[in-house]
């Protein structure tokens, strides 16, 4: 069985709009001048160990700011936790330096090893320097796949991280069951990777957030405001457990600080609010910002304000981007998890007056 595709156009081409900022080309984290999205998918049916490796449904995917495995400059950076059941390697850098050396990494949470020494050893093939004149610590973080994904076998080679920074591309960025996002569960459906992007009107500068979506209840879905859990039901037969994660990555090109940085990923808190998250005990809301700016300075209150304001939308929106994309998905022991239904969706939108078709 081969890997899924997405589902077509995504809500905003349907005629939903969420904020009153524009999108980039793209509507991505990609429209930020200088930043590539990679993802590896890694699908595969095999027997269970020792015969074979189970299913796989996972991946790795890879946000390159501004360069490639090891980044030409540190990078301006700002991390906030929401709830901390979760991991994000060299937060704990970035929250005293302001300072991140590698592309962000996002995968299964059992393989956050493993990619490590990927992204350590791409680095070092990247720059001759790398680990004689100076060290890098990779951004690596993670949610758990483990209802769909075989996680007690590795399925992630180390390898993996630099092929999907060799994937990167800037445009387009494919959402849904994808990378990272392969076997992700959000709101009681099949979640995923997803994207949006924000271009701001005082400054012109644009703010764009991936998300890894792996969290929330069914029965608190909301979609543009639309309390839609109850009436949609779930895309899996047995009540889940509402703990899982989201890893949120937000870029800019507006030349902030790791103070104001770390101000701008706590509103994806917000974001992810309006979608149904109440960021429960077992999850892990755990949020990152990059600026590509050569130079940090400070900017006014209407500017920050804009800022905020985009990542709060662009973070729900690329939450409803990866649920609207994402397909049917079996994995593990025959688990079937159903996407979202488009169709009760775009009606009960309509019937609201939401889209503007």
């Amino acid at each position: 069985m081969e890997a899924p595709g997405s589902r077509g156009p995504r809500l905003r081409e349907l005629g939903l709009r969420l904020g009153g900022f524009d999108t980039g080309a793209a509507n991505a984290i990609t429209d930020v001048p200088g930043v590539a999205v990679g993802h590896v998918t890694i699908w595969r049916d095999e027997p269970e160990p020792p015969e074979g490796r189970g299913r796989a449904r996972t991946g790795v995917t890879a946000i390159v700011p501004g360069g490639g495995a090891a980044l030409a400059r540190p990078l301006p950076g700002g991390v906030a936790v929401l709830n901390g059941a979760g991991e994000l390697t060299s937060s704990l850098q970035i929250a005293e330096w302001g300072a991140i050396e590698t592309p962000i990494y996002l995968t299964s949470t059992m393989a956050v090893g493993r990619v490590y020494d990927g992204a350590v050893a791409a680095a070092c093939a990247a720059d001759a320097s790398v680990g004689v004149d100076r060290v890098v610590i990779p951004v690596v973080g993670e949610c758990d796949d483990s209802w769909l994904n075989d996680a007690r076998t590795v399925q992630v080679e180390s390898e993996d991280a630099a092929h999907a920074v060799a994937a990167a591309r800037p445009g387009r960025v494919a959402e849904g069951c994808v990378g990272a996002g392969t076997g992700m569960i959000c709101l009681g459906w099949k979640g995923g990777v997803g994207t949006a992007s924000r271009v701001l009107g005082e400054s012109g500068a644009t703010v764009g957030v991936l998300v890894l979506a792996n969290f929330g209840s069914a029965s608190a879905l909301r979609v543009a405001g639309l309390p839609l859990g109850e009436s949609l039901g779930r895309g899996v037969d047995e009540p889940l457990a509402p703990a899982g994660s989201c890893i949120a990555v937000v870029a800019t090109d507006l030349p902030l600080g790791t103070h104001d940085l770390s101000r701008l990923s706590r509103r994806c808190g917000l974001g992810l609010a309006r979608t149904g998250s109440v960021a429960h005990h077992g999850s892990g809301e755990i949020f990152v910002a990059v600026s590509t700016a050569a130079e940090p300075r400070p900017p006014g209150a209407g500017v920050l304000n804009e800022a905020f304001e985009a990542v709060v939308d662009a973070s729900e929106e690329a939450v409803l981007n990866a649920l609207w994309a994402a397909v049917d998905t079996v994995g593990r022991e025959n688990r079937l998890l159903r996407a979202l239904p488009h169709e009760p969706v775009l009606e009960l939108l309509r019937a609201h007056g939401l889209l503007r078709e």
